[in-house]
């Protein structure tokens, strides 16, 4: 078992010092094909363009913000409202923020946008727009730190500056398409606010209105006030009446019934008269035409026994106008607590590192590429050597031999056919 071994081990010496002494003989054939493959992959390294990198490091929302039930709500997937769900979310195989800001900078709404606003189907010479997006997702590569949740995205362009304002481009429309698309709770409760407070506005108009008419009709200012005062000027009327009436009884006395005094007396009395009867009114409804028209109250003020009959509605309609003032006053202040709330809720990208303009190119690495295409050029020069002299070394009446010559002789006369009739047919 020994004697086996050893064979083999000076078998294999023995062969790979011959295949190194071949190489050795042939060292200057390899040595003309390394210097011409230097040469070779050198215009093709320097024939390749520049590429520029420019990169931005994104934080996405806090993982227990509405915002990141929003994000949720987007993927079809609930993240719950404890941050610690986010890291359970994470090893069950639910998608975190960060995974969803990646696809959504992947998604064709941002490339589309991207694609418009500098016009990148012209400046990469793009006959198709499909052609543009591809070409947009294979030079943006997104990174996710699965232990902090930063997302790195990178974006690399034959201009440095175009580099730097594509991805700070892609920063901004990914702000947008998360502004546009909040459906947070905030959201819609600021769109429900909104469209109510319209509403409202509208009936306290119409409140305001019609209490304005009835005013306007009735000469009602404020029917309480309205009482006090005619109260008192009734009672005071009322009271200097009461004292012209006793004064008369005495002058009637004293001078008899036609003095001149007492028929003054007896006129002012009669005025006192005049203005409490008109001061107290009838208690008749007026028409609804008068009410219209104005025409069932011409004096300045309502009479008294008309009072009592106004209150009533007026305090309806007074009512509902503080009603819809008060309506309208709470829903403008939860509106603007909604909106403050919205704001709250809206994610908004955090930008850790702004991206810059590169000051170095990052493709291609000419010298490396200049070294592996010579390495690999001469290495593929060295197993053609020694494969033509183990082919060299094979018996010619070896039936492999035989049947491998056959075959390259039909492959060329068949090719020189081939080229035959071509050149015929021209």
């Amino acid at each position: 078992m020994r004697t086996v071994e050893n064979n083999s081990t000076v078998a294999a010496t023995a062969n790979w010092v011959a295949n190194a002494s071949l190489l050795w003989t042939r060292r200057r054939t390899l040595f003309r094909v390394g210097v011409i493959s230097l040469v070779l992959s050198g215009i093709i390294a320097f024939t390749i363009p520049k590429e520029y990198q420019s990169t931005a490091r994104l934080m996405p929302p806090d993982q227990g913000s509405s915002g990141a039930a929003m994000f949720a709500a987007l993927a079809g997937r609930s993240l719950g409202g404890l941050g610690s769900l986010g890291s359970l979310a994470g090893l069950l195989g639910g998608k975190t923020s960060s995974a969803l800001f990646i696809d959504m900078l992947h998604s064709r709404v941002i490339n589309d946008r991207l694609i418009d606003r500098f016009n990148l189907q012209h400046v990469y010479h793009k006959r198709y727009r499909i052609d543009t997006v591809k070409y947009l997702v294979r030079h943006t590569k997104l990174d996710e730190d699965k232990k902090s949740g930063v997302v790195s995205l990178t974006f690399s362009d034959s201009d440095p500056q175009r580099a730097r304002t594509i991805a700070a481009a892609y920063i901004e429309e990914l702000n947008n398409v998360l502004t546009h698309s909040n459906v947070s709770s905030a959201h819609q409760e600021r769109v429900f606010i909104e469209k109510r407070l319209v509403t409202v506005q509208n009936e306290l108009q119409n409140a305001q209105k019609a209490l304005s008419e009835f005013s306007s009709v009735n000469t009602t200012l404020d029917i309480k006030e309205q009482t006090h005062a005619m109260v008192d000027a009734a009672a005071k009327l009322q009271a200097e009446m009461i004292v012209g009436q006793s004064e008369l009884a005495s002058l009637k006395q004293i001078y008899g019934d036609d003095n001149v005094r007492v028929r003054a007396a007896q006129a002012r009395i009669a005025d006192l008269h005049g203005e409490l009867t008109k001061m107290s009114g009838s208690s008749a409804e007026p028409s609804a035409e008068s009410e219209k028209s104005g025409a069932g109250n011409s004096s300045l003020y309502p009479s008294l026994r008309q009072i009592p009959r106004l209150a009533v509605p007026y305090a309806n309609l007074y009512r509902e106008v503080r009603i819809q003032e008060t309506v309208y006053e709470l829903l403008s202040q939860q509106y603007e607590m909604s909106r403050i709330e919205e704001a709250k809720d809206t994610p908004v990208v955090s930008v850790l590192d702004q991206p810059q303009v590169a000051e170095k190119k990052s493709f291609p690495p000419r010298l490396l590429m200049m070294l592996l295409l010579t390495v690999f050029f001469v290495g593929v020069t060295a197993v053609v050597l020694l494969l033509r002299n183990t082919w060299e070394k094979v018996d010619a009446g070896d039936p492999r031999k035989v049947l491998a010559q056959q075959i390259a002789a039909s492959l060329h006369a068949h090719t020189k056919g081939l080229f035959s009739s071509r050149r015929n047919s021209q």
